[in-house]
Parts: C-alpha cells; structure tokens; sequence
C-alpha cells in the first residue's frame, strides 16, 4: 500500500513564493496522495491572506497562522506536529528547494528514517557558501551527526521520528543531533538549488554563524541529557 506525503513549508514574508511553491509541489507529487502544511510565522505581508486564498480553492493545502513571528524552528514544528501523512518533507518558502527532489527522497525512507537534503551547485553567494561550511564543520566535530549540509531546508522523516525533536529556537539546524541519538537510521541524498527570485533571505552571518555556534553549547548539554525510552510490550497470552 502507498504511503502517504505530508509537504511542511515554513513562510515569513514569501508573499511572492505562495503559489509558485504550491504549484511545484502538485506538479511533482501529482501521482502521490499527499497533504500541504503550509505555516504563516506571523509575516507581515501578504503571505498570510495568499495563503488562504490558496486553500479555500484546494483542500490539499492547509494553512496554520502562528500568533506572532516565532521563528523557522517554531513554524516547522508546527507543521510537522499537524501533519497527517506518513511520510513528512519540509522545504524552505523561498523556492531555492524544489518539491521534484521529494519522490526520490521518498524511496529513500523504505530503508531510512531520515533523508537529508545536499545542495548541489548551491546557487548562493560566497559569504554564504563560507559561513555554512565553517558552520558545518564545527558542529560535525562537536555533535558527530554527520551531515554534511545542515542548513538545506529540504528533509524527509517517518512521522515517528517527530516525538523525538525537542522544540528549541535553532532546532531546524540541529534535526539529525537528536534523531541520530534516538537511533534512527539516517541517509543524505544530493538535490537541486535554485537562486532565489523573490523577497529577501532572512539569514546573514550574524544570526545564522554565530547564533549556530553559539547554539552548539546548549544543544551539546541537551543532547547529553536527553533520554530515549522504550515501553516494554508484553508478551502474547
């Protein structure tokens, strides 16, 4: 039997990216059941009423509208806790993912837990390209996940594995810490970049290099912490 998709889209001021994105996804899940989650994080431009536009004429896109700008982790959460498939992706709104790498990414999951998205010809600029690879190098050498593109919004889980995230400002950045930790099986796959055509990036160096570095001391002390439990099933009579 085909397992169904759920797509988790964060957005914070896309107005511009809504429908293209939502177009993409159908375009290239169109022989899929699949759902959209798509998360307003409290933006202020139109993105929220285009968003409702989308999903009075479509019921395979619904729509969550945070009460305030929370953040990327805080919207992903949302989404993914809300998400009824079984089989969870999320993408970044500013349409540099593309939704043609999720059926790949799917196949994957019959044999892993988690897929980690790659970018490949990352189409950013070197500032960028920089502050990710010293980013990723130092996390690596503290937490052992061994991702190699941690900032690539484009990921794929069992619904399962989300009771295992621990909700934190910066989590979207450390997923395969804890889901490596809790023991699942995880894979990365290389997929397709694109430069961004519309609204502005919403990371620099500032809050995306050192805000991550300074997030690996407390998700260093979390993770040490942090217990995964099992209940014991009794046996048959």
């Amino acid at each position: 039997m085909s397992q169904s998709l759920s797509v988790i889209v964060p957005f914070y001021n896309e107005e511009d990216n809504v429908q293209p994105l939502f177009e993409q996804v159908c375009e290239s899940l169109d022989d899929h059941d699949f759902e959209c989650v798509f998360v307003n994080d409290g933006s202020t431009d139109a993105t929220g009423d285009r968003l409702d536009t989308l999903a009075a004429s479509d019921s395979r896109l619904i729509v969550l509208h945070l009460d305030g700008n929370f953040g990327q982790s805080a919207a992903l959460m949302a989404g993914l806790r809300r998400a009824k498939g079984d089989l969870l992706f999320t993408l970044d709104g500013d349409l540099q993912n593309d939704p043609v790498d999720i059926p790949q990414m799917a196949v994957l999951l019959s044999d892993h837990d988690c897929v980690f998205g790659v970018r490949v010809n990352r189409q950013d600029n070197w500032i960028r390209k920089v502050s990710s690879r010293v980013a990723n190098s130092v996390r690596n050498a503290i937490l052992h996940d061994g991702i190699s593109d941690s900032g690539c919004g484009i990921k794929g889980f069992r619904r399962e594995c989300v009771d295992h995230l621990v909700c934190f400002n910066g989590l979207h950045r450390f997923l395969a810490v804890f889901l490596r930790h809790a023991g699942f099986r995880i894979v990365e796959c290389p997929v397709t970049h694109h430069p961004r055509q519309f609204g502005m990036s919403k990371y620099g160096v500032h809050n995306r290099l050192w805000r991550g570095l300074y997030d690996l001391v407390g998700v260093r002390w979390l993770v040490r912490r942090y217990v995964v439990y099992r209940v014991k099933q009794d046996d048959p009579e």
